[in-house]
């Protein structure tokens, strides 16, 4: 069984078949799928389908692109928001320094005020790093080493301990990876492993597959032989397959090892 650990299906590019999307998931052998919220509304948004459906579950957050939307009256309905049942994670939120849609003193401001709400609630969170994984990384050392408390109890003990959080689609280097994994995160990859000449593969050789998730980024990355159209969770046996054809194992392995990483991280049940 597969985990989709980020899937944006609250997207308007599903809003025609969503039940078919759903069934395809289901056939495709996907359990769960971990759906971030962007902003206010789409974290919203990803409560009401969690709150629908027994095999989603939400995270809510203010991405990169919105921080200049986070007002201190949002980001406290955000932590609100958070106390639902089915809320797993603070997310999506980071650092995007490529498209820079809100400035950067103010996204930083941003990720650090979602980063002491995770703190505060003892959740992990999910992190945007498009062009920005140094800076992401030191951002998430230093909440790790301010708050050695969080997430330090009360959780299994993982190939990640204490499971803080995830760097969803990860474009960093081996030497951040293992970093990363020092201080309680796993990274995650989506379809961008099956693009032609893709960096992320040599990093995976180095890592091996003990520490990542797996995500389609729905609707977006649709992985080769889709590349160019609307992806979704039913499309993750084609990620586990090239990541056992560069690892050199099979696609059960891949999914077994990261369903419960995905489970670890998000406190999942262990039906999932």
């Amino acid at each position: 069984m597969y985990i989709d650990s980020h899937a944006h299906i609250f997207f308007k590019e599903f809003s025609e078949d969503f039940a078919d999307v759903l069934r395809r998931s289901k056939e495709a052998g996907v359990s769960a799928i971990i759906v971030p919220g962007t902003d206010l509304d789409t974290s919203r948004q990803a409560v009401a389908l969690a709150e629908a459906h027994d095999e989603v579950y939400a995270c809510v957050g203010f991405h990169p692109h919105d921080a200049e939307e986070a007002s201190d009256e949002s980001l406290g309905q955000i932590e609100e928001l958070s106390r639902h049942q089915k809320v797993v994670a603070i997310g999506e939120i980071g650092l995007d320094f490529f498209y820079d849609y809100s400035p950067r003193e103010r996204q930083v401001e941003v990720l650090r005020k979602q980063l002491a709400i995770a703190v505060r609630r003892n959740l992990p969170v999910v992190i945007h790093t498009r062009d920005s994984v140094p800076e992401s990384l030191e951002e998430i050392k230093s909440i790790s080493e301010k708050h050695r408390e969080w997430r330090s109890s009360g959780y299994e003990k993982g190939p990640v301990q204490g499971a803080r959080g995830v760097f969803h689609c990860f474009s960093g280097t081996a030497e951040q990876a293992r970093t990363l994994f020092s201080n309680g995160f796993f990274v995650s990859y989506p379809g961008i492993v099956t693009f032609r000449n893709s960096s992320v593969l040599e990093t995976l050789k180095l890592i091996g597959y003990g520490s990542i998730l797996l995500e389609t980024d729905s609707p977006f990355l649709a992985p080769v032989p889709l590349r160019g159209k609307r992806n979704e969770p039913a499309n993750i046996p084609l990620i586990a397959n090239k990541i056992a054809e560069v690892l050199q194992t099979t696609p059960s392995v891949i999914a077994e090892s990261a369903s419960a990483n995905t489970r670890h991280l998000f406190s999942l049940p262990r039906t999932v």
